[in-house]
């Protein structure tokens, strides 16, 4: 008897990704089969985004394709957009099933009354209500070398902004004892490196009683056996707590590596943002940091264009991105989101200003790229090689992240990857860096 099968596509962030392979998860042990997402499948899930306006727009092409890839295909459509949007997504004919950012452990069963029933179902919950950590887990991924973990849910910050809140609800924890065992799940499972994810990393443990993230990650140093990095995949500086320093200082297992959003470099647009520091105290956290974990590489997402935004702030935000030295930026144009307060102010900022911004600050972030890894050259640094190198196919290359997220290109073999490598820099690059095999350490 033919397998069912699925095809899943998934717009926006790393934790969309995370929560892709966890449904994934919930259709593998109801025995289908996963097939890609342009060819003929009985079952499609959209996982959607609603960052920006534009985010709607390709979420709503993407459910289009699936619907004429098989009309006669059961449509499930899940995701940010959906939860802020299901009426929107329920007018597309052809969409069958609608379910939000909760209540997804339910998938099948949707799958199932629909196939009896044939009426479209819209399970989307008020998400402002959730109180608990929606529990999906994720065994195995589809990339071999590192496992990402979801440890919290939900934001309480409300930017200027950002709809992310009333996608998401407010912050909810994962339990500790849940995160250490799935954190030992990926270790047994082969996993050398994971990456703490969520909607706000940082915020973790702001709703459990006596616990945060720096006793987390103490946990999580102490208890997991085997585990050989903890990579935070994001955090904002008001919660670099100094407890948080402290176990950066002490783990040998902490990766050199830090996410941590600035958006905006000039104070009043910080402000407007309804940030929740001041560039003085933003770059207070960093020397802290640099001073606990010498040679720390931080990366950064950059807001340009914000309404407002005058030539005078964007050059002070220029030079105050220029001191702190990240090691890579994130740059994007301010984008309108209906629905934020941000989208309603006046001075909004004419399109081809922001292209320029936006040019001025890639530039800037390969010349601080470059910076970074040049002062590696000639060291030896621990690379787990992710695959081979795709523009020099048979080159023999491979490339994979070091602990202080350089990306290395080295001599490798497939049966290197996703094992810690010693590596010798040769070459800094602003994307990739070369390097030289040393040996293996396991």
């Amino acid at each position: 008897m033919k397998m069912p099968t699925v095809a899943f596509h998934t717009l926006g962030c790393k934790v969309n990704q995370y929560e892709t392979e966890a449904i994934w998860q919930l259709f593998k042990h109801a025995g289908y089969e996963q097939v890609d997402f342009e060819k003929i499948a009985d079952v499609y899930v959209i996982n959607t985004c609603t960052v920006t306006n534009t985010g709607d727009k390709k979420s709503r092409q993407i459910i289009r394709r699936a619907i004429r890839s098989n009309p006669e295909a059961v449509i499930a459509v899940t995701g940010c957009y959906a939860q802020t949007s299901p009426g929107e997504i329920m007018d597309i004919p052809g969409v069958d099933i609608v379910v939000g950012t909760s209540g997804r452990e339910k998938m099948i069963d949707y799958i199932e009354q629909y196939r009896k029933e044939r009426e479209p179902i819209n399970a989307v919950s008020n998400i402002m209500k959730a109180k608990e950590f929606e529990e999906l887990d994720v065994p195995e991924f589809s990339d071999r070398t590192r496992a990402s973990l979801k440890i919290q849910e939900g934001c309480n910050n409300f930017c200027t902004y950002c709809i992310i809140p009333w996608a998401r609800g407010l912050m909810r924890s994962r339990k500790p004892e849940s995160v250490i065992e799935q954190a030992q799940n990926l270790v047994d499972a082969g996993y050398k490196e994971i990456v703490l994810t969520g909607i706000h990393t940082g915020g973790y443990g702001e709703d459990l009683d006596a616990y945060n993230l720096a006793m987390l990650l103490a946990d999580l140093d102490e208890k997991v056996h085997g585990l050989k990095r903890i990579r935070i995949s994001s955090i904002e500086a008001s919660q670099v707590s100094d407890e948080v320093i402290e176990v950066l200082h002490r783990s040998d297992k902490m990766c050199r590596h830090l996410h941590i959003p600035l958006q905006a470099g000039d104070d009043r647009v910080l402000e407007r943002m309804r940030r929740k520091y001041t560039t003085e105290e933003f770059k207070e956290t960093i020397l802290k940091l640099q001073q606990a974990m010498p040679d720390l590489a931080i990366t950064t997402d950059i807001i340009v264009g914000f309404p407002g935004e005058t030539d005078e702030m964007f050059e002070n935000g220029y030079r105050f991105i220029e001191e702190i030295q990240f090691s890579k930026l994130h740059v994007f144009p301010y984008s309108k989101r209906t629905g934020t307060p941000a989208a309603k102010m006046d001075d909004q900022i004419p399109e081809e200003i922001k292209e320029q911004r936006v040019h001025r600050l890639i530039e800037l972030s390969d010349r601080m790229s470059r910076d970074y890894a040049e002062k590696f050259v000639g060291q030896v640094l621990e690379v787990i090689p992710e695959e081979e190198v795709k523009d020099e196919p048979g080159s023999g290359l491979y490339a994979g992240f070091s602990d202080n997220y350089i990306k290395v290109a080295f001599p490798a073999s497939e049966k290197l990857v996703g094992k810690i490598c010693k590596v010798k820099i040769e070459k800094p690059g602003s994307d990739v860096s070369r390097g030289i095999f040393v040996k293996v350490i396991e």
